[in-house]
């Protein structure tokens, strides 16, 4: 296998992986708003609450991450706490693990909502608390859903809470008892399944990094894209599925190498 191949299908593989990219492609409205909402909310200290919505692979945890990072030094003056609900063993650990990373004693049943409670509504800096997989807070009565879409309802309080579930109607279902307060309702960002353009643009975009011709060509992309976009929309899917293409190639390649040395050492 000449060095170059190799080293091609590594890059290749490597880009295809589902990190945050710099520039999110087909998501500009979304970044937006997450951008302007942290904005309005942490810099101008007005406490709120985001549900972000949209099925797996849609980038919502993806656009979040890079505006977060984006907006570092904008966000240095506030706190900001970010957990995976999908990590705790049950809703109500939501809140020993928020009062951990808050640096609060740990105490129990309802003590331990009302020295949270007591904390969020003191003089400090703004706190932003990101849920990712809010959906896994769901229980009997909504009781943890509504404790924490309510805090920042409270008088003085300073928490800005973003929260990220693949259903679109949790809010409609579990959370109908906050349209109740004047300003309770959750604002809504609502990511949609990705179109075979913007399939096609982010599977572009990745592999146009690799140098040399190129490994994938556009027609298998575009094959890609259309596939995916009819069944979920999900750009991990996407990349997955090229990256396994890499791997095959990859192996095909590495098989005639073997078999038989190519003039001039060419692969």
């Amino acid at each position: 296998l000449a060095p170059r191949a190799g080293t091609c299908y590594q890059q290749a593989k490597q880009v295809l992986h589902a990190a945050v990219p710099d520039r999110l492609q087909g998501r500009e409205r979304e970044t937006g708003i997450l951008r302007q909402f942290l904005r309005e909310h942490v810099l101008g200290r007005r406490p709120g609450s985001l549900y972000v919505s949209g099925a797996p692979g849609t980038g919502k945890t993806a656009c979040l991450s890079r505006v977060l990072l984006d907006c570092k030094d904008e966000l240095a003056g506030s706190r900001t706490v970010v957990l995976n609900c999908m990590a705790l063993g049950s809703p109500q650990s939501i809140f020993p693990a928020l009062a951990q990373h808050l640096g609060l004693p740990v105490a129990t049943g309802r003590e331990r909502i009302r020295s949270l409670e007591k904390h969020l509504t003191a003089q400090g800096p703004m706190v932003l608390l990101v849920l990712d997989e809010l959906d896994q807070l769901e229980s009997k009565g909504q009781d943890v859903l509504y404790t924490l879409f309510e805090w920042p309802q409270l008088p003085s309080s300073r928490l800005i809470l973003v929260g990220l579930a693949n259903a679109l109607d949790l809010t409609d279902r579990s959370l109908a008892r906050l349209g109740a307060h004047p300003a309770g309702s959750p604002q809504l960002l609502h990511f949609p399944p990705y179109t075979k353009e913007q399939l096609t643009r982010i599977l572009q975009e990745r592999l146009g990094q690799v140098a040399g011709d190129p490994v994938l060509d556009s027609a298998a992309l575009q094959f890609c894209a259309r596939k995916v976009s009819a069944v979920s929309g999900d750009a991990r899917k996407a990349l997955d599925v090229c990256r396994r293409a890499v791997e095959v190639v990859e192996l095909e390649v590495r098989g005639q190498t073997l078999l038989k040395p190519l003039p001039g050492g060419e692969s």
